[in-house]
C-alpha cells in the first residue's frame, strides 16, 4: 500500500511519507537548522517533557515559541511527554510514578522536583512550544504487559484523548491534534482502542508502544491489526520505529510518518547506515579495515562534506574524539533516513 497525503500546518505544507529528525531539546544533536535544510528535512520532532524542564514555558513564550528560539521556520511535532514521564520520571523516583484518572505525578530526572501532568497541562505546555502537530497525553504500556494492565492503561489513554479533544474545542488553536493507539501486544485491545479513537475528531492517528523492547515481529502484528482500522484520509504515524528496512515495510503497510533516535544516537557510536538506493546496511567505522580506506564517506551525497572527507579520516576523528566525527556521522545517517522515501514522495 503506497500512499501520499498532504498535511497543511501553520508553518508549511507537508507531503507524506516523511521522516522527522529528533530535536529533543530544541536541536538535532551536532547539527544546525541550515544543516537540516540542506539535508531536505521538512519537519522536526521535539520533546514536551524536556522543554518543559529546560528552558521552560516562560522563556519559550518570550522567544515566541520553539520556532523563534531555535530559528526553525518549518513545522514542528511535539510528543506529549508521557513516555518520558513514565521512563525518566519512574527511574528518578525509584519507579514510583503516581498515576490517577486525572493525570500523572512524577519527579523530574534533573532536580527531583515534583510535577503533575494532566492531558490539559500537556497541551498547555505544547502551546508554549508552539508546535504544529501535538500529541495527546497517553500511557505507554511496558513490554511485556498483562492484558489486564494493558486494558487499564488503554482506558485511561482513551479518557485522556476525550479530554484533549474538549480542551482543543475550548482553547482553539492553529495546530493539529493526534491521538495515540495503545493496548500493548493484545490484538483485541489494539483494535478496540483504534475503533474508539477513530470515533473522535482527531487530525491524525499514531501507533504508540511499539518501540519498547518488543521484537519487530510483534510490532509488525500491531500494524496489521491497527492500520486497516484507521481513516484513509488522515495521516498515520508510527512512533519511534526504527531501522530503515522496518520503516519501509511499515510504509508499505500504510504508515505515513516516522521518527526514530537511531540515526543520531548510533552516529555517536560510530555506526553508519548505508544504502545503494535499494538495500540498506550498517558499518562500524571503527573497524580496522577503514583505517586505510580513502574512499569518501558517501560519493552520492548532496553534501560537500560527505563527498570530501574519507572513511579513514572519519575513523581517525572518532579515535581521537574530535567533535567533527559526530557531526559528519550524523549528517550521513540523517541523509540516509531522509531519503528513505524519496522515490515515493516526488
Amino acid at each position: 500500500m503506497n500512499r501520499s497525503l498532504s498535511i497543511t500546518t501553520k508553518h508549511g505544507l507537508l507531503k507524506t511519507p516523511f521522516f522527522m529528525p529528533i530535536a529533543t531539546q530544541g536541536a538535532v544533536k551536532s547539527l544546525t537548522v541550515a544543516d537540516l535544510k540542506r539535508l531536505g528535512a521538512t519537519i522536526v520532532l521535539s520533546n514536551t517533557y524536556h522543554l518543559y524542564l529546560r528552558p521552560g514555558e516562560k522563556l519559550l513564550n518570550s522567544a515566541k515559541g520553539l520556532h523563534g528560539f531555535m530559528k526553525w521556520d518549518g513545522p514542528i511535532l511535539t510528543d506529549s511527554g508521557g513516555y518520558q514521564v513514565f521512563s525518566l520520571g519512574a527511574k528518578n523516583n525509584n519507579g514510583l510514578v503516581k498515576l490517577t484518572d486525572d493525570g500523572v505525578e512524577f519527579k523530574d530526572h534533573l532536580r527531583g522536583g515534583k510535577h503533575f501532568f494532566t492531558p490539559e497541562r500537556a497541551l498547555e505546555i505544547q502551546s508554549a512550544i508552539g508546535s504544529d502537530i501535538r500529541m495527546v497525553l497517553d500511557i505507554c504500556s511496558e513490554y511485556p504487559c498483562t492484558e489486564e494492565k494493558a486494558r487499564e492503561d488503554m482506558e485511561r489513554t482513551l479518557a485522556w484523548a476525550e479530554r484533549s479533544i474538549e480542551y482543543k474545542k475550548k482553547n482553539d488553536g492553529d495546530y493539529l491534534l493526534f491521538a495515540i493507539v495503545q493496548g500493548g501486544m493484545h490484538q483485541s485491545l489494539r483494535e478496540e482502542c483504534a475503533r474508539r479513537l477513530v470515533e473522535m475528531p482527531f487530525d491524525g492517528y499514531a501507533i504508540g508502544g511499539v518501540s519498547v523492547g518488543e521484537p519487530w515481529e510483534e510490532a509488525r502484528k500491531v500494524l496489521d491489526w491497527v492500520v486497516p482500522l484507521l481513516p484513509e484520509n488522515k495521516p498515520r504515524y508510527l512512533m519511534g520505529v526504527g531501522k530503515p528496512e522496518q520503516m519501509q515495510e511499515a510504509y508499505r503497510k500504510g504508515i505515513d510518518m516516522f521518527d526514530c533516535v537511531i540515526p543520531t544516537r548510533e552516529a555517536r557510536h560510530a555506526k553508519l547506515y548505508t544504502t545503494d538506493g535499494t538495500t540498506y546496511g550498517e558499518i562500524n567505522i571503527l573497524n580496522e579495515k577503514y583505517s586505510t580506506d580513502f574512499s569518501v564517506i558517501n560519493p552520492n551525497s548532496k553534501l560537500e562534506e560527505l563527498q570530501t572527507y574519507t572513511k579513514a579520516y572519519l575513523r581517525h576523528l572518532f579515535i581521537v574524539k574530535e567533535p567533527l566525527a559526530l557531526r559528519l556521522a550524523t549528517l550521513h545517517n540523517l541523509e540516509t533516513y531522509l531519503t528513505l522515501f524519496s522515490s515515493n514522495s516526488s
